[in-house]
C-alpha cells in the first residue's frame, strides 16, 4: 500500500497528522540551534541518543526531573500568547536540577492538546528552543499528543530535564550548619506556581481581565502573570567553575520558602529569613491586598520576590554576591540558618 494515500477519516475524529508535521517542520531550525556535540542523532528518531563525555567527566552522576507549567497554561490561552511558556518550562526544570549542583544537557518536552493549532505550536516550541539555547542545552527529542475529547480547547505542557555532576561535587545540604548565610535571588514575579489561586482572586473575585491595566503593577494583569520564570544557572555556573562553597541551594517554587528550603536542611537546623530585604513584585502585593490573603499562607503558596536560596558559609558570602549580581541578578544576604528542627521563620 502506497504511504501516499490519503484518507481524511482521521481528520476528521480530530487529528491532522500533516499540520503536526507542517508546524514542528517550521520550529527545526531553532531546535538545530540547541545542539550539543554529545548528540548522536537528530531530533525525529524514536530516542534521543546523547553521549557522556567520559574525557570531562570522572564519576558522573546524572539528574533529572520533570515538571509542568500547571494553570500558568489558562493565562497564556487568554492572552494567545505562548513563547513565555516555553520558557516556564526549561527554566522551571533547569533551576530545578541546578540545585544539586548539575549542569543542564539534554531537555524534552511534552505537549497534550485537544485540538492542534498555529500559532500557539510554533511560539511553545520557539520558547522552548530559546530558553535551551540560552543555557546550552540539548533540545533532545519531545512528544506532542493531539487528544481531542481529552483536553477541549485546552493543553498541558511537560518538561523532562536531565543533568550532569561530578559525585564529589553534588550539592546535598549535609554541610549545613549553624551560622551559615542565607543569600535570596530575586524572581519576577509568580515565577510558575500560585496560579490557581492568583487567578481566583484576579479574575473571578475582582472581575479583572488580563487586559486590565492597575496602576500599582503600570501593566496589564495578564503581562505581569506571564513573566517567564528566572533561569538561576548563569549565576550557578559561575560560582561552580570557582568552587565557591555553596553547601545548600533551594528553588523556591510551590510551598514558598516554608516548604522548599526544609528539604535541603540537616535535621539538626532551621533558617530564620527577614521578609523585607528583597524587593517583593507589586503583583504579589496586588495579590496578597484584593484577596486578604494571610502573610504566612503567602509565603507559602507563592515565592513572594525570592526565586532561589543559597546557603553559604560567611567567608564565601561577598564573592557569592558578586558573582550572581554580575549576571545581572538582585540578591542580598536575607537570613541566617541556627540551630532548630529543620523549619523556616520569617520575620
Amino acid at each position: 500500500m502506497s504511504g501516499k494515500v490519503k484518507s481524511d477519516l482521521y481528520k476528521s475524529a480530530g487529528v491532522d497528522i500533516d499540520l503536526a508535521t507542517s508546524l514542528l517542520d517550521q520550529v527545526k531550525k531553532d531546535f538545530a540551534a540547541t545542539r550539543r556535540p554529545e548528540m548522536l542523532s537528530p531530533i525525529g528518531g524514536f530516542g534521543g541518543l546523547f553521549q557522556i563525555d567520559l574525557t570531562k567527566y570522572r564519576n558522573p552522576v546524572l539528574v533529572s526531573s520533570i515538571d509542568g507549567v500547571g494553570t500558568k497554561l489558562m493565562v497564556a490561552m487568554m492572552m494567545e500568547k505562548f513563547d513565555t511558556v516555553g520558557h516556564d518550562i526549561v527554566n522551571h526544570c533547569i533551576n530545578d536540577i541546578s540545585v544539586q549542583g548539575a549542569e543542564p544537557v539534554y531537555f524534552m518536552d511534552y505537549i497534550g492538546i485537544g485540538k492542534l493549532r498555529s500559532p500557539l505550536y510554533e511560539q511553545v516550541l520557539s520558547g522552548i528552543a530559546a530558553a535551551c539555547r540560552k543555557a546550552n542545552c540539548a533540545v533532545l527529542g519531545g512528544e506532542t499528543a493531539e487528544m481531542p475529547g481529552m483536553y477541549g480547547n485546552d493543553f498541558d505542557l511537560v518538561g523532562v530535564i536531565t543533568g550532569i555532576v561530578e559525585k564529589d561535587r553534588l550539592i546535598t545540604g549535609d554541610r549545613v550548619a549553624p551560622g551559615h548565610v542565607a543569600i535570596g535571588i530575586a524572581s519576577n514575579g509568580l515565577h510558575t506556581n500560585g496560579f490557581s489561586l492568583a487567578r481566583k482572586i484576579l479574575f473571578t473575585q475582582c472581575g479583572y481581565t488580563v487586559h486590565t491595566v492597575l496602576p500599582e503593577l503600570g501593566e496589564s494583569v495578564g503581562e505581569a502573570l506571564l513573566k517567564p520564570h528566572t533561569c538561576y544557572w548563569p549565576a550557578l555556573s559561575r560560582a561552580l567553575a570557582e568552587e565557591l562553597p555553596i553547601d545548600g541551594i533551594s528553588h523556591i517554587t510551590g510551598g514558598g520558602l516554608y516548604d522548599n528550603v526544609p528539604r535541603i536542611l540537616p535535621a539538626d537546623v532551621s533558617v530564620v529569613f527577614d521578609a523585607e530585604v528583597l524587593p517583593v513584585p507589586p503583583i504579589f502585593r496586588v495579590l496578597v491586598e484584593k484577596g486578604n490573603v494571610d502573610p504566612m499562607e503567602a509565603y507559602r503558596v507563592f515565592n513572594m520576590g525570592i526565586g532561589m536560596v543559597w546557603l553559604v558559609p560567611p567567608r564565601a558570602v561577598d564573592r557569592a554576591l558578586e558573582l550572581i549580581r554580575a549576571q545581572g541578578f538582585v540578591a542580598d544576604v536575607c537570613g541566617e540558618v541556627v540551630p532548630g528542627h529543620r523549619e523556616v521563620r520569617i520575620r
